[in-house]
């Protein structure tokens, strides 16, 4: 069995593309259960935020799983499998570990070391373990995952001067308009990115910070967070008469401002230009409003600028994080190893033990005749004598453990002494 990662990111893929196969927070329960029923995944995990999607599972066969995601992606995307596979970046084994240690620590991002990713993968591994979809392996490598981007950011500067994918979009509203100093900003979401916006803002000098969400509920308590106000999905184009930026990102399927609420909005503008940021995936902004005369409308493909940017400030921390990758990497593998050589140790000291069982039945009717004083003694000779003999074989193979010697030894053992292979089952958690 192997473990395995497909998906597509910003790098791979434009954000038409990307936003086709990302996967709401509440449609994630539904797409877990459906990779669950595919043949070759025993267990899933999948990664969908605005720079990814991406689905980690632990594959029965790797050739056969890859189709399995695939096919699951062009469904989600509604393209044909076959124009879809080109696009798609696979990785397997030690390969799929350290690329989901590179995102965890936000080399991966197109912000490189932004903090938001790390929550994000925590959040992805918790969902498809309460859905039951996510078992020991992948459990054990996404918490490893988790240890490896908070070392990163401890022990490196890669964060220090990052910037989160939510204060990015900030940084180019301010940058498009020179200032946001007394400018009126409607926020259009009240999840993780909205937050991160509307957090962003709050100390930008705004004048006013107007939130909109689905639900009412969370739109008042970030509101309240800024001291801002709140309004409903319904007020939004009244907001828009007097709001100068618009920052969007909710995890909604559907766009939530059309290309004509935008034409009328502007209209009774009467020539004031507005400013829209959507970095919404998929977008929440119809993206046909960026031809309305007096709309600025910028997309996640255009944060890459401030990415780039940020990065030169934080490149020679990359090498770091990379040598602390694969340390973690080194260790993952050892410990997987030394997982797997276990029920082999185990099975070859049962095997030594039956055949001890076996001798001392066949003796048994002299052993009957001795005191029991003289039948413990050679008991204790005998078990003595069985864990001296496999001391030594065991010791090395332990620690040989993780590197191709401890492959060689694990082989041997159950050649020579004909043990049964360890089933996938038979792995200690």
């Amino acid at each position: 069995m192997s473990l395995v990662v497909v998906g597509l990111n910003h790098r791979t893929v434009p954000v038409e593309l990307l936003e086709r196969v990302a996967i709401a927070p509440d449609a994630l329960p539904k797409a877990l259960q459906a990779l669950a029923r595919a043949e070759h995944l025993a267990e899933a995990v999948l990664l969908s935020t605005c720079n990814r999607t991406e689905i980690y599972a632990h594959a029965t066969m790797f050739h056969p799983a890859m189709q399995d995601v695939s096919d699951f992606l062009a469904d989600t995307a509604d393209v044909d499998p076959r124009e879809f596979s080109d696009l798609l970046y696979a990785y397997h084994d030690d390969a799929a570990v350290a690329h989901l240690f590179g995102v965890a620590a936000g080399l991966d991002s197109m912000i490189i070391g932004e903090g938001e990713i790390l929550g994000q993968v925590r959040e992805a591994w918790t969902v498809a373990e309460r859905e039951g979809v996510s078992g020991p392996v992948l459990s054990r490598t996404f918490r490893h995952a988790i240890e490896v981007g908070k070392r990163a950011r401890t022990d490196t500067a890669i964060g220090r001067h990052a910037v989160s994918v939510s204060s990015a979009a900030v940084t180019v509203a301010t940058e498009k308009l020179g200032s946001l100093d007394e400018r009126s900003v409607l926020v259009l979401g009240a999840g993780e990115m909205g937050q991160g916006m509307a957090l962003a803002l709050a100390g930008a000098g705004v004048k006013e910070i107007v939130v909109a969400n689905r639900t009412q509920e969370r739109a008042q308590e970030l509101a309240d967070r800024v001291g801002g106000r709140a309004i409903s999905l319904e007020e939004i184009p009244e907001a828009l008469l007097t709001c100068d930026v618009l920052l969007a990102s909710t995890g909604a399927q559907d766009l939530l401002v059309e290309r004509s609420a935008i034409e009328q909005v502007m209209q009774a503008r009467n020539g004031r230009a507005i400013l829209i940021v959507d970095i919404g995936v998929p977008r929440d902004i119809d993206p046909g409003a960026g031809q309305v005369f007096g709309v600025t409308l910028l997309d996640i493909d255009d944060l890459r600028a401030v990415g780039e940017h940020s990065l030169s400030q934080r490149r020679q921390e990359i090498g770091n994080v990379r040598e602390i990758i694969a340390e973690e990497l080194d260790r993952h593998r050892m410990e997987r190893s030394a997982r797997e050589v276990a029920p082999i140790i185990a099975a070859l000291r049962a095997r030594a033990d039956e055949v001890r069982e076996t001798e001392l039945e066949r003796h048994k009717a002299k052993l009957d005749a001795l005191d029991p004083a003289a039948r413990e003694l050679v008991e204790q000779l005998t078990r003595g004598l069985v864990n001296k003999l496999l001391h030594e074989p065991t010791v090395r193979v332990k620690d040989a453990a993780g590197s191709a010697r401890g492959r060689l030894y694990a082989d041997a053992l159950v050649e020579i002494f004909g043990l049964p292979e360890p089933e996938a089952s038979d792995l200690p958690d």
